[in-house]
């Protein structure tokens, strides 16, 4: 039994990320390279990492999930440096959709995501990019608007020279709370009291965010209901 199996409820999506019709479901902003080299989708940037921000991109799920979800996916690191983030809950501000022509255009420059138009929780759960992250591994969860560290703990997923396989990521958010699991180890909580951070988060897309020079894999995309208490 994984970790949050006694809270899973009913399958709502599925995506095994492993060709490019998984891609149906998704939109890219930024530039990046999207391949599948092993059946399984492998990110990484297009342009220069020279080029700092403009460098970075985020691959969106166009799919809105409920506010109470547990989400499940596997990750490999591929190379390093770099970050890898997911995006969760995410949507435009004043209750519009995060893809509402209205909201400003978005490229893949983290300030856009923290203090632009949208709301969304983020979490980095594999960061290799500054040296006190490559020297001290953490992952970290923040919310949005803003830039509010909300919870942190510690990474167990290796340098991507010694990864050799996939990590499953699992990620449950139910009401207030939100806790988050790499291979059935839980290592951050938040608690979410709906003022010191702005108000509750609730139902919204998911993405992967990742920052140039790294490349990375996933698949098995699964996002399913929670069970009622």
């Amino acid at each position: 039994m994984s970790v949050f199996d006694d809270m899973r409820g009913e399958l709502i999506y599925e995506n095994p990320l492993s060709s490019p019709e998984s891609l149906r479901d998704f939109v890219l902003e930024g530039k990046a390279l999207v391949r599948f080299p092993q059946q399984c989708m492998r990110l990484e940037n297009a342009e220069s990492e020279q080029l700092g921000q403009k460098a970075n991109y985020v691959l969106w799920c166009t799919k809105a999930f409920p506010a109470d979800m547990l989400l499940t996916i596997d990750f490999r690191p591929v190379r390093e440096p770099g970050l890898a983030m997911l995006f969760f809950s995410a949507s435009g501000r004043d209750g519009r959709s995060l893809f509402d022509p209205a909201l400003s255009p978005r490229t893949g420059e983290y300030v856009q995501y923290h203090h632009g138009d949208i709301n969304a929780f983020h979490l980095s759960f594999f960061r290799r990019k500054e040296k006190d992250e490559r020297s001290f591994h953490t992952c970290n969860l923040r919310k949005s608007y803003g830039f509010y560290l909300v919870a942190q703990g510690a990474d167990p997923i290796p340098n991507a020279e010694d990864a050799e396989d996939f990590y499953r990521l699992s990620l449950l958010k139910q009401g207030f709370n939100v806790r988050f699991a790499i291979n059935d180890l839980e290592v951050l909580t938040f608690r979410d009291d709906g003022q010191q951070y702005g108000p509750p988060l609730g139902g919204g897309c998911i993405g992967l965010r990742q920052l140039a020079p790294m490349a990375g894999e996933y698949a098995n995309l699964r996002v399913f209901s929670v069970k009622k208490d």
